[in-house]
């Protein structure tokens, strides 16, 4: 297996008949992970790299919806799945010679 060096990467599709397609993906451990509340009513998330920038707020920067109740779960339990399959691999992997160690060389 080859083992890459972290990288965001960040595409833009643009079509005739369709709407612009932005992709980002964060593939590594300098990722900065913030929630707050703007404005007093207005929760936002954010994943930032110095390569790139992603939020996420309520629909339309307003008030909070049930649409939104359904997506901030969405979140939620996505990331609980992610941090059980990371503990999980994280377990199983050998104790020494880490093949996804980025820091052995």
């Amino acid at each position: 297996m080859t083992l890459l060096d972290p990288y965001t990467y960040v595409t833009l599709s643009l079509g005739s008949t369709r709407t612009p397609r932005l992709g980002v993906s964060f593939h590594t451990g300098e990722v900065d992970v913030r929630a707050r509340v703007i404005d007093g009513h207005c929760p936002y998330l954010a994943f930032s790299t110095s390569e790139a920038n992603v939020s996420i707020s309520t629909t339309g920067g307003g008030s909070v919806t049930d649409p939104d109740l359904t997506l901030a779960r969405a979140i939620f339990n996505a990331a609980a799945r992610y941090l059980a399959d990371c503990e999980r691999l994280h377990t199983e992997q050998p104790a020494t010679g880490k093949a996804t160690d980025q820091t052995a060389a």
